[in-house]
């Protein structure tokens, strides 16, 4: 016989706690697969397609798109398949055995857990669920509406927003009952653009009496309700305005426009950018110091790798950041305190061996910083290559948990924005964080001569626990002279 099973948010890893729901990739009644993603979420780190342990009918979302589920909160509800492999939500008779199961399950308390061959296993392991049996829960099926055929599966569920003034129950004019007839039945609504619809406007979706089958709510019932609503609002602004102001006294009375504040969720990407970038102003005392530096005899040298060869095959074209992120590299070899963190369990400073370089990025979804590792191994064209690569996975929200910490130096490259200088925040627990302006064309005195050079600002800003402003001023010295003077990168080659 089969059963309704409830799919639980997994743990994703990385101590993730939470996930916002993007978008679902199957819609209620759907069958799916054991292993197949039923929906794409968006952690703190990137976007993740979740995959779901059991093969049957989809007979709930337990989330909106744009909803947060904490790690264990139920997701998604799936009939699972009978013994002879048919979903339960084809079989014209599966509907009535799940309702009098869970009944029995109700009374008689959580059985022990079917077996495997009965419900499907997952071979897709992600923390917290797998091929093993999951916990046993007791089925949740939702209460049939009236004239619901056999084999139908109820797809709304309950939408209890907060009424604004003049949208609840006295505008609509309808009697509040749910599906079953009843206030406490659940709320007739399959489209979640409806749930929005209603929600964005503050509308009770229980005072609506829907125009679809079996008093399904469709789109056009909220309309309808929203612009009786509006004009049950109008009505009594008029009323209430004082006769010398109506027109016909000599004024124009026209519509009023009640203009609302806009709230954007700290969540995701954008939630874990918020809360690192506080936890390095509370706990970092920072500082910064700046230099302009000519890079015109970087930009030749830039130029003339990049030349097209006279024979063998083309070089690959090497990107200023990569140059830059070398300038980086030498210089922590030669001040190693700033490629470092703080240990405050320990009250020490690590100074680190390896260098793995952090890169700004900014996204449709938020500001990431992809990690290079081992930068100071790669050559030019091999750094120009990741880059590349990390680049393109942040922009696409694809880019893996590790690809996203371990970071210990940061490069930001804010000049791609047009300006000139910033005082960026360290990317805790980093030790220090370079940031480069746009390279523009100035005045500059050239050998006692001014002449027009390609100039850009550099801003370093430091831990300064773990160094003075010698060490800083030095690092920040050897950049500059280093683009500058590129050849003096030949030192460390």
């Amino acid at each position: 016989m089969g059963e309704v099973r409830e799919f639980a948010l997994p743990d994703l890893g990385e101590g993730l706690t939470e996930a916002t729901v993007v978008r679902w990739l199957v819609a209620v009644g759907d069958t799916v697969r054991v292993d197949e993603p039923v929906v794409e979420v968006e952690t703190a780190k990137a976007l993740v397609e979740v995959p779901c342990p059991y093969a049957g009918v989809v007979t709930s979302h337990a989330a909106e798109e744009g909803a947060e589920v904490a790690v264990g909160a139920p997701l998604v509800t799936v009939a699972v398949s009978a013994a002879d492999g048919t979903p339960v939500g084809r079989d014209p008779d599966a509907a009535g055995r799940a309702t009098d199961a869970a009944g029995r399950a109700e009374r008689s308390g959580p059985g022990p857990a079917p077996e495997p061959e009965h419900v499907g296993g997952s071979g897709n392991v992600l923390v917290g669920y797998g091929t093993a049996q999951a916990p046993g829960r007791r089925p949740r099926v939702a209460p049939r509406p009236p004239g619901a055929g056999a084999g139908e599966e109820p797809r709304y569920g309950a939408d209890r927003g907060t009424p604004a003034p003049g949208t609840g129950r006295a505008a609509a004019g309808h009697t509040v009952r749910g599906a079953n007839g009843s206030a406490d039945g659940p709320v007739p609504v399959i489209s979640p653009l409806v749930r929005r619809l209603a929600r964005e406007h503050g509308l009770e979706l229980r005072g609506i009496a829907g125009s679809g089958p079996d008093g399904l709510i469709l789109r056009a019932d909220v309309e309808r309700a929203l612009q009786a609503a509006r004009e049950s609002t109008a009505a009594g602004t008029q009323e209430s305005t004082p006769p010398g102001t109506r027109e016909g006294a000599g004024t124009t009375q026209g519509p009023a426009v009640r203009r609302e504040e806009r709230r954007i969720p700290l969540r995701g990407m954008r939630g874990t950018a918020a809360e690192r970038l506080s936890r390095s102003r509370a706990e970092i005392p920072d500082a910064s110091c700046w230099v302009d530096a000519d890079a015109t005899e970087l930009l030749a040298a830039r130029r003339e790798m990049n030349a097209a060869p006279a024979h063998g095959r083309p070089a690959t074209p090497v990107s200023l950041l990569a140059l830059l992120g070398r300038v980086c590299t030498a210089a922590l070899a030669r001040f190693p305190e700033l490629n470092s963190t703080v240990d405050t369990g320990t009250r020490e400073i690590v100074v680190l061996p390896e260098v793995h370089l952090g890169f700004a990025a900014q996204t449709d979804r938020g500001l990431v910083v992809p990690v290079v590792r081992d930068a100071h191994t790669l050559s030019a064209e091999q750094l120009t290559a990741e880059l590349a690569r990390l680049t393109e996975a942040a922009r696409a929200g694809t880019l893996t948990p590790a690809e996203l910490t371990g970071g210990t130096f940061t490069l930001n490259n804010y000049g791609v924005f047009g300006v000139d200088g910033s005082t960026p925040i360290i990317n805790h627990p980093e030790a220090a964080m370079l940031g480069v302006g746009r390279i523009a064309r100035k005045p500059w005195v050239v050998d006692d001569e001014l002449a027009v050079r390609s100039v850009v600002q550099l801003s370093l800003t430091f831990d300064h626990r773990v160094c003075d402003g010698g060490v800083a001023g030095g690092f920040l010295r050897h950049v500059a002279d280093c683009v500058e003077h590129p050849a003096r990168l030949l030192r460390t080659l």
